[in-house]
């Protein structure tokens, strides 16, 4: 939507330059009598078709700009814009105020140049006041007594301060961390802060899995939007929706990195894929998997432990359990253990980038090894 504007715009700044300036354009060439050329329709497609090929370098970079201009100004609380627009406002009066000592000058500098940069200045120095300065315009125009005291003065400077410029980001979900459910506890939990946003194309690819005929997909789909739901209908944190798209990009991926980089905005994501990616294109992503991986208990060498062999490991003799958590435990031996809860010795363990393995062996056959040496000895005396 926002192209279309900024294209519409061009279109009405090429009308305006057709008309006007080519009909000088014709006189300077010498065609100025030519009725076929310098004609008020003929200026006007010219002057369309010269700013559309100059629109086609500028859009995109002036899509961006707005879009960054309205993320601010979104972020920033009703009163600072109200202070902002007016403070611009009387920077540009004034600008025109003092222009007006130079337009009566014969110089192209003075009455020209000199009022455009003018207006820059002071359109500039009036936002700033205005962004920046808003506590100060509050103390000018409050009309408290004489008599408050100095402590509530300074705990309204504490309340009122300014947070830095990376405290408030949006938060961009993708399908799959809705699917996986654990955002909502996260949220839930109150560890996770700012604003969760949920694009069009994420949601329009949640309800397509949900219409899936396959089963399993369809069930998948149908828990992240009733996820989706419970964190609106709880307002468990704040949730807003956009409908900013990328027509030319196909993948969600992809337009999910691209909306992050012109929001500024956080990845939250469960798909290592994407993570990847996001990081190699300096887009800061929050990865629910590390989270996990971070928070999981740690084992020491030498701690004992309850589990169930579940299968044969890779090697020989090798047995395969798993704690509560997920976490593989590599068991010596433990092929004859299958299906059978035995108390292991953990020995060490390893980091990979699947998540952490542990490696034990039974405690059982140290006791039966024992128990089989304390009887074998207790032969050999009785031979005796």
């Amino acid at each position: 939507m926002r192209k279309r504007i900024i294209k519409v715009a061009f279109s009405i700044l090429g009308i305006g330059i057709g008309y006007t300036f080519f009909p000088l354009v014709w006189e300077l060439i010498g065609i100025g009598d030519d009725r076929w050329l310098n004609n008020w329709a003929v200026n006007i497609l010219l002057g369309i078709l010269l700013i559309s090929l100059i629109g086609l370098v500028l859009v995109d970079p002036l899509d961006k700009l707005c879009g960054r201009i309205e993320v601010n100004f979104i972020q920033q609380k009703p009163e600072v814009v109200l202070s902002t627009i007016i403070s611009v406002v009387v920077g540009l009066i004034i600008a025109v105020l003092v222009s007006l000592l130079f337009t009566h000058s014969q110089l192209f500098l003075l009455n020209t140049i000199i009022p455009i940069v003018l207006v820059i200045i002071f359109g500039y120095v009036g936002f700033v006041i205005g962004k920046e300065r808003f506590l100060d315009f509050r103390r000018v125009f409050s009309f408290k007594g004489k008599n408050n005291d100095k402590k509530n003065e300074e705990k309204e400077q504490l309340l009122e301060r300014r947070a830095g410029e990376n405290f408030y980001k949006y938060k961009l979900i993708d399908t799959n961390i809705l699917i996986d459910g654990r955002i909502y506890d996260l949220a839930k939990s109150g560890f996770l802060e700012g604003v969760l946003m949920v694009p069009n194309f994420v949601l329009n690819e949640l309800q397509y899995i949900a219409d899936s005929s396959d089963h399993i997909k369809r069930v998948r789909g149908r828990r992240g939007l009733d996820i989706l739901n419970k964190l609106q209908t709880e307002n468990v944190i704040p949730i807003q929706m956009t409908d900013q798209d990328f027509e030319e990009i196909k993948e969600v991926d992809s337009k999910l990195v691209r909306l992050a980089k012109e929001l500024d905005a956080v990845i939250i994501t469960n798909d290592y894929n994407l993570n990847k990616v996001s990081q190699f294109q300096n887009v800061k992503v929050l990865n629910l998997n590390n989270l996990a991986k971070s928070l999981k208990p740690r084992v020491i060498p030498g701690e004992k432990l309850q589990v169930q062999v579940i299968k044969n490991g890779s090697a020989r003799q090798q047995g395969v359990a798993y704690l509560d958590d997920g976490t593989m435990i590599v068991v010596e031996d433990g092929r004859y253990y299958i299906n059978k809860v035995i108390e292991v010795e953990v020995t060490s363990a390893l980091q990979t980038d699947a998540g952490r393995m542990i490696f034990a062996k039974p405690t059982h056959s140290r006791r039966e090894l024992k128990e089989k040496f304390e009887e074998h000895q207790g032969k050999d005396r009785s031979d005796r």
